[in-house]
């Protein structure tokens, strides 16, 4: 679905977050904080622990629950207040099985931004173990991707994604009817944690774990995978000053210098991939067009974008004879975050066009982080950046 500068873009830089295989309805999704609102201007991490209830276990399914061994203490570096931190757990599969369903576990909701759970494959597991091994305290840090493999493009784009969660899961997410994530004998998960630690006290500690809702490899259920529609982020101040970080260039050596050269790359990669000039087009509306290499079924999507968003779209041949829309979550908030599943499956073909539009609102930064200056926002991994992401669940 990706072209090859897609791929080598996002290799370093595309964790977003949504909740895959909700049951959720679009109209279930709330809307934005009014400015000024109480939950505007509060925590940006106040949501309720998840709770609800899990369906009976189908026939051959089991759960099996697996926990981090100790809680860790998020290091934000560089002076940032975000950590990526990734943890390896051991579901134990000496048989293939499917996973159709987990709750992700937070152990400190109040710094936790969001959860994605990659599959790593047998081979891969020694190179994640060294990973963990050299880097101390519990997991390591994993800014973009999950860095085994040295963070393969496919992997970023989604290919091993077979999990998440975010604000808004309130329970288990299921995979949609009669679909799994195939999960190989001897295979591991990681679970990548986004740790927020803006006007959290220092010491905050979390020890997350998921619940896995698994079923045999034998069933007759359709192999899911997850692909990535990213957007280029362009969203100047809102008195259009250019002083400080309200100069983009000053803003994109900020974000390279809070999350690594290959996050200020990304930026200028986005451009290039989603630009026809190849050049940024500051404003508060960004889309990007992603050609379909392989033919399938979309089962569900979801959109992610951070504090400034209000509303994502994704959109199937925009512009052609039959296009329609997949996704348009109006307005969009940061808080109940949930995958939308389509009626019945859509298939796609070789060289449809995906379009995923984002639309980011500055004027709401003093609503929804408070103290923090103002800035040119660009695509990062941080909680005060932002990103426009389309999340695609299909086979």
């Amino acid at each position: 679905m990706a072209t090859a500068a897609a791929l080598a873009v996002l290799a370093s830089g595309c964790s977003g977050a949504a909740t895959a295989g909700s049951g959720a309805p679009a109209t279930a999704l709330a809307g934005t904080p009014a400015a000024g609102s109480t939950a505007a201007a509060g925590s940006t991490h106040r949501h309720a622990a998840p709770t609800r209830s899990s369906a009976p276990l189908g026939v051959g399914e089991r759960f099996t629950t697996l926990t981090v061994p100790t809680a860790y203490v998020p290091r934000p570096p560089n002076g940032g207040t975000d950590e990526y931190r990734c943890f390896l757990v051991d579901p134990g599969l000496r048989a293939p099985a499917f996973l159709t369903g987990s709750q992700f576990r937070p152990g400190n909701l109040e710094i936790v931004h969001h959860a994605i759970v990659f599959r790593v494959a047998a081979a891969e597991v020694p190179a994640a173990r060294q990973l963990d091994a050299d880097d101390p305290g519990e997991g390591w840090t994993c800014f973009g991707g999950t860095g085994i493999g040295g963070d393969d493009p496919a992997r970023a784009l989604g290919d091993d994604w077979v999990a998440a969660w975010a604000p808004g899961g309130l329970g288990e997410e299921r995979s949609p009817a009669r679909t799994g994530y195939l999960l190989r004998p001897g295979a591991q998960l990681v679970l990548q944690v986004h740790y927020n630690l803006l006007n959290r006290p220092a010491g905050s500690s979390d020890r997350p774990g998921i619940r896995l809702r698994l079923a045999p490899g034998t069933a007759a259920l359709t192999p899911l995978r997850t692909e990535l529609l990213p957007a280029p982020v362009e969203l100047p101040c809102p008195d259009g000053s250019t002083a400080g970080l309200c100069d983009r260039t000053v803003s994109v050596l900020d974000v390279a210098r809070r999350f690594g050269p290959a996050a200020g790359a990304t930026v200028a990669g986005l451009t290039l991939l989603c630009r026809p000039d190849a050049h940024p087009a500051p404003g508060p509306t960004q889309s990007c067009d992603h050609r379909v290499t392989e033919p399938g079924r979309v089962y569900a999507l979801a959109g992610h974008m951070h504090l400034l968003g209000t509303r994502i779209t994704v959109r199937l041949n925009p512009g052609r004879p039959g296009a329609r829309t997949l996704l348009d979550v109006n307005p969009y908030n940061f808080h109940d975050q949930r995958s939308v599943p389509l009626p019945r499956p859509v298939a796609i073909k070789a060289g449809d066009v995906l379009r995923v539009t984002c639309t980011h609102d500055a004027s709401l930064r003093p609503h929804v982080l408070p103290g923090v200056p103002p800035r040119y926002v660009v695509w990062g991994d941080g909680t005060t950046d932002e990103m426009c992401l389309g999340i695609v669940i299909r086979d």
